[in-house]
C-alpha cells in the first residue's frame, strides 16, 4: 500500500497538517519517535517557561482577531481546542503546551504511529521509502532537533544547553561563560543570577532586541533581566566577540581566547569555572540517504525550499513548521507556532491545488472599487494570518471578484495561481528600516497617525495593497498606520483605497 502523505514528526506542525488532512479525508500517516505528541516541549525550553504569549482577554469576541494574541493554539473548528482553556498565564508553562498537543491529537483522531523513530528516507521511481513504508509525498515536520555546535576548537569541553544542569545551586559562586546571544542563552543566564558569582554572555554580533526588530526570535523582554545586571555593574557582562579557542586551565576550570569585535587587538584570555553552549539548533538531515538528501541553506541549518515549501532538489519532499523559516529567516514568523500554523495551512492548500485538483478556497466580493476596498478593509481589521505572517502571506483579490485568503506572496509571484494573474494583493508590513528605529525615542521623526498622504513612509505595521500582473508589481498603495491598528476611517483609509482601486481598474 502506498500512502499519499507520510508526515515525520508529531510536533505542532505535524499535528496541524494532520488535522487538515484528516478534515479533508486525505490518505496520510504521522510517524513520531516519542510516546506522545510534542516531545520537544517535554525538554525545551530548559527552564520551562514559554516565550509564546497567551493573551486571553482582548476585549473582542471575534475568534479570528483573538488569534493575534494567542501564539500557542493550532487551527481547528473546535473552540475547545484553544490554548486559553489550558493556561491563563501570559507566558505559559511548557508542560501546558504538551498537555494541549496531546488533547489536540486525541480529540481530532489523528492517525499517528508513536514510538517510531525514522532511520532512513530513500527516493526512487517517484516514490519514497521510509523504513519500508511507501509514500508519494513526505512532509518533514521534525523541527530543528539537533543542537548547533559552533566550530570552536575545544568546544567539546563546554557543557551544552540541552544537557546542562538547570539547578541554580549547582553554579553557586562560580564564574560562568555562556556562548550565544539568543533567548536560550539569556534564559540560562537569568536562571543563574542568584547563585553564580560572574556570568558573561559572548557572541560575535551585538544583541538584537525583539521589541526593535519585530522578529520574535531575537531577545525577548521576558529573558532580558540580565541586561540590568550588566549595565548596573553586578559583575555580569555581555561580550561582543568571537571565542577562538577553549582549553582546560591548569588547576581546574577552563579558559578561552576571545577576539573582541570591532577591534584589532590581540585575543584576550579569560578564565571560567563553567562554559555553556547555547548557540541554537539545526535540522538533523541524518535520516536521508543520498537519493533523498535535501540541499541545505543558512549555514546548513535548514533545508532549502521553494515557495511551495518543497525541497529544491528532491521533488515531493515537503517541509512544515519551524523548518520553513528558511523562507523568511529572521524576517517573519515561520519559525514559531503562531506563524507556521498559517504556513502549514498554506502548504495544505498548495498540496490540494497541485495533487487533488482543489482550487484555493475563495469567496466572492463585488468586483467594483467600493466592493474590493470594503472587503480589504474588513479583512485587515480582523485577520490573524496576515498579522502574524507579516510580508509573507497575502490576501488576493482577482479581477473577477474572487477573494483568496493567506496566499504566500512568493508562491503567487512564482506563478502558483497562474502565470498571468491580475490581482490586488494585500499584506501587513513594517516599513523599510523599521528595525533600525528606536520605538521609544520620541525625538525620531514620526509619520503623523492617520496621515494618508505619507502612509508609504510609515515604519510601523500597516496594510499595503499591491497590484500584480504576473510576477510584476504595477501599482502600490499604503494605508496609514494607526495606534490601535484600526484601518477603517472613511477619509483616511477607505476612500483613498477605493480611489486607488478605481484608478487601477480604469487602466486595466
Amino acid at each position: 500500500m502506498t500512502l499519499d502523505y507520510l508526515i515525520i514528526g508529531a510536533g505542532p506542525a505535524g499535528l496541524q497538517l494532520a488535522a487538515l488532512l484528516e478534515r479533508d479525508g486525505r490518505d496520510y500517516l504521522v510517524l513520531e519517535a516519542g510516546t506522545a505528541p510534542g516531545t520537544f516541549f517535554t525538554t525545551y525550553p530548559r527552564h520551562r517557561t514559554l516565550i509564546s504569549i497567551n493573551k486571553v482577554w482582548t476585549g473582542c469576541e471575534d475568534p479570528e482577531f483573538n488569534l493575534r494574541a494567542d501564539w500557542n493554539s493550532l487551527l481547528s473548528d473546535d473552540p475547545s481546542l484553544l490554548f486559553k482553556h489550558y493556561s491563563r498565564r501570559y507566558f505559559p508553562q511548557a508542560d501546558d503546551l504538551v498537555r494541549y498537543l496531546a488533547d489536540f491529537a486525541s480529540r481530532l483522531h489523528l492517525r499517528i504511529r508513536y514510538g517510531t523513530r525514522v532511520s532512513r528516507v530513500a527516493f526512487g521511481d517517484g516514490l519514497f521509502d521510509v523504513d519500508g513504508i511507501t509514500a508519494r509525498r513526505v512532509v518533514v515536520a521534525t523541527g530543528v532537533s539537533e543542537l548547533y555546535v559552533p566550530p570552536i576548537p575545544g568546544a567539546g569541553l563546554a557543557e551544552r544547553y540541552d544537557t546542562v544542569s538547570v539547578r541554580p545551586e549547582d553554579f553557586t559562586n562560580q564564574r560562568v561563560l555562556i556562548i550565544g546571544k539568543g533567548n536560550s542563552a539569556f534564559e540560562t543566564a537569568d536562571a543563574l543570577l542568584e547563585t553564580a558569582a560572574v556570568i558573561h554572555i559572548a557572541g560575535p554580533h551585538s544583541i538584537r532586541l525583539a521589541w526593535q526588530t519585530h522578529y520574535v526570535g531575537h531577545l525577548r523582554a521576558v529573558n532580558n533581566n540580565f541586561l540590568d545586571t550588566y549595565q548596573l555593574k553586578s559583575q555580569n557582562a555581555v561580550l561582543d566577540g568571537t571565542v577562538e579557542r577553549i582549553e582546560r586551565r591548569p588547576g581546574g576550570g577552563l579558559r578561552i581566547d576571545l577576539r573582541y569585535a570591532r577591534t584589532v587587538e590581540q585575543p584576550r584570555r579569560l578564565e571560567y569555572d563553567r562554559i555553556i553552549l547555547a548557540t541554537g539548533f539545526r535540522f538533523d538531515a541524518s535520516i536521508f540517504d543520498d537519493s533523498a538528501r535535501p540541499r541545505l541553506a543558512v549555514d546548513d541549518r535548514f533545508p532549502e525550499q521553494t515557495s511551495a515549501f518543497e525541497s529544491v532538489n528532491v521533488p515531493g519532499l515537503y517541509f512544515a513548521g519551524t523548518l520553513t523559516q528558511q523562507r523568511d529567516f529572521k524576517r517573519s514568523t515561520n519559525g514559531f507556532i503562531h506563524g507556521f500554523r498559517y504556513g502549514v495551512r498554506a502548504l495544505h492548500r498548495i498540496l490540494g491545488v497541485r495533487h487533488h485538483g482543489t482550487p484555493w478556497p475563495s469567496s466572492r466580493v463585488e468586483a467594483s472599487p467600493e466592493g474590493i476596498a470594503d472587503a480589504v478593509i474588513a479583512r485587515v481589521n480582523r485577520t490573524s494570518g496576515l498579522w502574524q505572517q507579516f510580508a509573507v502571506l497575502a490576501d488576493v483579490v482577482l479581477a473577477d471578484g474572487s477573494y483568496l485568503e493567506e496566499v504566500p506572496v512568493a508562491f503567487l509571484r512564482d506563478g502558483g495561481l497562474g502565470p498571468d494573474v491580475f490581482a490586488f494583493v494585500t499584506t501587513l508590513e513594517y516599513g523599510p528600516g523599521h528595525d533600525t528605529v528606536d520605538p521609544f525615542d520620541i525625538t525620531v521623526p514620526r509619520i503623523a497617525e492617520n496621515d494618508a498622504a505619507a502612509a508609504h513612509e510609515a515604519a510601523y505595521l500597516h496594510p499595503v495593497v499591491r497590484v500584480y500582473r504576473g510576477a510584476e508589481v504595477v501599482a502600490e498603495h499604503h494605508l496609514a498606520e494607526n495606534l490601535e491598528n484600526h484601518w477603517d476611517l472613511p477619509a483616511v483609509h477607505r476612500e483613498p483605497l477605493s480611489r486607488f482601486v478605481k484608478g487601477v481598474l480604469a487602466d486595466a
